[in-house]
């Protein structure tokens, strides 16, 4: 009589994290309980299945919404495979021992047992419940407990970064360098630190280069290029947790020094946006002293003219920062742009390969090209040679906006060193 008055909701569970693998699948689970409904006459008026882990509570919509069904009286039992099919944590527990006290949730049938609403029978599902959650606080213990250890033995428990490849000894996984990737990340590094790229120079680097592309068949995106040039991982350490953990020293050969490493923090150090009514120069940044390697800064200087008003003028000169007393001379903003444009037409005439124009000045330079052929056309002028690059560097410097100005000074070939008023490919000395 019991059995045809109770309604059924079968639920099936299968987590996807690693302690439950060994658990059952949902269609054996379903296919088991359901067998065993034909055989005891079960009704079972609804089945859900949900892969979802029962460590937090209420974190599974499904079983949440069972919760809410059988409060509502659209059935009174739960068929499942097993107690712990239906909670490893004290929140969901205390739910379904609640739907018990209030008469909503009338019987829970397993495979093996039953639990009623009596005493005896609640109190045992919440012993096997708990001890559910037991096992699993102390699997937690022993996972942390043995990526703790793997750590003061040096090796990280993730996986390897680029340059780097996974392989397991003794039970024990570990890193160790990949030869042919290896080099090529190392370059990044170095170009960075000796030649002053940065991010998008190397992604640029990258996309026309090809040689890492051909051996991982992926591109590197920008951000995983900050983030490789950022880690210490690199130079023979790391932290783990990233962020809040203890530093360990790595077991696995360093793919560069910490020296170099070093050396590229402080060429990747952004510096701050000028706050409201400072002065941003147009070639901030681009140039390097030649004579002691500091950057070279850009200075505003005014002079009160005769008839009352101000004239201003721009001086660029070493921040001597590496050298208080370098000799480097000042010189006028319209001079290091007449020095410039002396530099890249040169360039351009013997080197034109050397110039690694950017995507989006090239999209420029298309643009001012057509407008430059419909003005001249205009003007009954012959269009006799291609546009230079240079003849677009002097257009955009004097007339452009600060978005193209900003695209094209950072187009420019690195490092630049400017020594009396010329540009240089290579320091002094």
């Amino acid at each position: 009589m019991e059995q045809q008055t109770l309604k059924y909701c079968l639920y099936a569970r299968k987590s996807s994290e690693s302690d439950e693998r060994q658990a059952m699948s949902i269609d054996s689970q379903i296919k088991e309980m359901t067998a065993l409904a034909e055989k005891e006459g079960i009704e079972i008026v609804n089945i859900k299945q949900e892969s979802h882990s029962a460590k937090i509570s209420g974190a599974r919509p499904l079983f949440l919404e069972m919760l809410r069904e059988l409060n509502y009286g659209s059935y009174n039992a739960i068929l499942t495979w097993a107690p712990d099919r239906l909670s490893r944590n004290a929140g969901d527990l205390g739910s379904l021992v609640d739907l018990m006290d209030r008469e909503k949730l009338t019987k829970i049938r397993t495979i093996s047992q039953s639990f009623s609403n009596n005493p005896n029978e609640k109190f045992l599902l919440m012993i096997l419940c708990s001890q559910a959650k037991l096992e699993n606080d102390n699997r937690g213990l022993n996972v942390k407990r043995g990526i703790r250890t793997k750590c003061e033995m040096g090796w990280r428990p993730c996986p390897a970064p680029l340059g780097y490849i996974n392989y397991s000894n003794s039970g024990t996984k570990k890193v160790m360098i990949d030869k042919e990737v290896a080099p090529l990340i190392k370059e990044l590094f170095e170009l960075v630190a000796n030649n002053n790229y940065s991010g998008r120079d190397l992604k640029n680097h990258l996309n026309s280069d090809k040689r890492l592309y051909k051996l991982t068949g992926k591109k590197v995106p920008l951000s995983m290029i900050y983030r490789m040039l950022k880690s210490p991982f690199y130079h023979g350490e790391f932290q783990y947790p990233v962020g809040d953990g203890p530093w360990y020293k790595g077991s696995h050969e360093p793919l560069i020094s910490k020296g170099l490493f070093d050396k590229v923090q402080k060429k990747l150090v952004v510096p701050k946006k000028a706050k409201w009514g400072e002065k941003e120069f147009l070639f901030k940044g681009a140039f390097t002293c030649a004579y002691c390697g500091a950057n070279v800064v850009g200075e505003e200087k005014y002079k009160m003219l005769k008839i009352g008003q101000k004239r201003t003028y721009i001086y660029y000169h070493c921040s001597k920062q590496v050298d208080s007393e370098c000799p480097e001379m000042y010189l006028a903003e319209n001079i290091l742009i007449g020095s410039l444009i002396n530099y890249i037409q040169l360039i351009e005439t013997k080197k034109p390969d050397t110039l690694n124009l950017t995507s989006e000045v090239k999209k420029c330079m298309k643009k001012f090209a057509k407008l430059r052929e419909h003005l001249l056309t205009e003007q009954n002028i012959n269009i006799s040679q291609e546009l230079t690059f240079t003849e677009y560097l002097k257009y955009t410097i004097y007339n452009g906006t600060d978005l193209e100005k900003g695209e094209i000074i950072e187009t420019l070939p690195k490092p630049l060193y400017l020594h009396n008023g010329t540009l240089y490919s290579q320091p002094l000395g």
